[in-house]
């Protein structure tokens, strides 16, 4: 019977963190570049009852006992597929189509990367900066900031490669010229094991390996740049309602159990009565 309760506590403590996932989901389901995240669970420790060789006669069996201790949480992984596009205006919005991470330069130092193409031109003293809206430089292929040093550029005039994230600038005939400056790309062989910084930030990690450079990687497939556009969650509400529900049963199961098994004990504390 204490087992039970145990067990079915394990259950009941699983599945909350299950809701908290679908809740985060959910939550960030208007957030752009945000990528849904997946409870994935394993079962505890067996115990044993009996072993295969164990019979009342001494006989050897070929089928022991054991009885599961419940269950537990075992990661929770992010579904990196492609968010829908959602067109905004803006010549610094930016949304990737493919498997392609933007650079950030955090304020620490060190970087960062994102799915969040949302940024802007600011004026700063060594020229106009592509940063993002929390003012954090966005990376070009040489793994340094974006600053356009001619502060005489309009900036609704830039356009950038689809295929090459290139910058171009039209000369004095209206064609487009190159800047010469590549918005950096950066993929990894194992994305869902990046450690999520907050604010659409992930960080490199061993899990997810060394970030690779798509600018100096040929044998990357290129991830296209869109601009005008930006990346939507990849959140499906009906699935995650779906989710909620199934989750909010197995919670009511498992809280069953632990008063079934009550009631059990209270019954076999009056037999001696």
């Amino acid at each position: 019977m204490v087992r039970s309760l145990w067990t079915g506590a394990t259950g009941m403590i699983a599945q909350q963190l299950n809701v908290d996932n679908i809740a985060n989901n959910l939550a960030n389901v208007n957030t752009t570049g945000f990528k849904s995240e997946v409870m994935e669970f394993k079962s505890l420790l067996y115990q044993t009852i009996q072993t295969r060789t164990t019979t009342a006669n001494g006989e050897n069996k070929p089928i022991g006992a054991e009885v599961g201790l419940g269950v537990r949480n075992s990661s929770i992984t992010s579904i990196f597929t492609d968010g829908n596009l959602l067109e905004t205006p803006g010549e610094a919005n930016f949304a990737l189509n493919g498997r392609g991470f933007f650079g950030i330069r955090g304020a620490d130092g060190n970087t960062y990367y994102t799915r969040n193409g949302n940024f802007v031109f600011a004026v700063g003293p060594e020229g106009i900066t592509l940063e993002t809206s929390d003012g954090l430089p966005v990376l070009d292929s040489e793994g340094e900031p974006i600053i356009l040093e001619d502060d005489d550029i309009v900036t609704s005039k830039i356009t950038v490669g689809r295929n090459d994230g290139m910058l171009y600038y039209p000369d004095e005939d209206g064609v487009p010229r190159s800047l010469e400056i590549q918005i950096g790309l950066w993929q990894f062989n194992n994305p869902a094991g990046l450690y999520k910084e907050g604010d659409s930030l992930f960080s490199e990690t061993e899990a997810s390996g060394e970030a690779m450079n798509e600018a100096e990687n040929d044998n990357l497939p290129r991830t296209k740049m869109i601009q005008g556009y930006l990346e939507g969650s990849n959140v499906q509400i009906a699935d995650e309602m779906v989710n909620l529900i199934v989750a909010q049963r197995a919670y009511e199961m498992n809280s069953k159990v632990i008063t079934t098994s009550d009631e059990m004990l209270q019954q076999a504390n009056q037999l001696k009565r």
